[in-house]
């Protein structure tokens, strides 16, 4: 079961003009197999506009990163977006969405191989999500652990649902 914990309300409303954001993106797992967390951090203008985080009992990394950027573009549906541009250290996450889905879907979702997609349920569900969003959407890859601050603290909030210990999600915007 997925689990999701939101900020200060006055933070999440939906912005009111139609803004650009940068989300950050990351999951974990204590065990891969093992219990997992995801985080997202959604920027504007530098400062963070929200924090989302969830965990699941029993999972993977993998499923944690995907999961980490359909949760973060399920909040944005609603909100007039120019532009989002997600953040990840996953290379996973990056070529499925980027390019691997595209061929799965037209192969009947299998891979090259001819094995099943891992992951499928989810994919499926982020492919939708990209539709939608359309050419306001983009992608890109960041190192992990190299100090920019939307990964560490999305890193942060992640593995702390990982491991089930408390985090303080931030109530008020801090520049980035």
């Amino acid at each position: 079961m997925t689990g999701l914990m939101t900020p200060n309300p006055i933070l999440s409303t939906p912005i009111e003009q139609p803004a650009s954001l940068r989300v950050y993106t990351d999951g974990a797992c204590s065990g891969n197999p093992g219990p997992g967390g995801w985080a997202a951090v959604i920027v504007e203008k530098d400062l963070i506009r929200w924090e989302i985080g969830g965990s699941q009992a029993h999972t993977t990394n993998n499923r944690m990163e995907i999961l980490a950027a359909i949760e973060a573009l399920k909040i944005l549906r609603d909100w007039p977006i120019s532009s989002v541009q997600i953040l990840t250290d996953s290379k996973y996450l990056l070529g499925g969405a980027e390019s691997w889905m595209k061929n799965w879907k037209q192969k009947g979702w299998k891979t090259a191989q001819g094995s099943s997609v891992l992951n499928r349920d989810l994919w499926e569900t982020l492919d939708g999500l990209i539709h939608f969003f359309g050419g306001r959407l983009s992608w890109k890859y960041i190192p992990g652990h190299a100090g920019l601050f939307g990964n560490t603290r999305a890193d942060e909030i992640a593995v702390a649902f990982s491991k089930g210990e408390p985090i303080q999600i931030l109530s008020s915007p801090r520049p980035v």
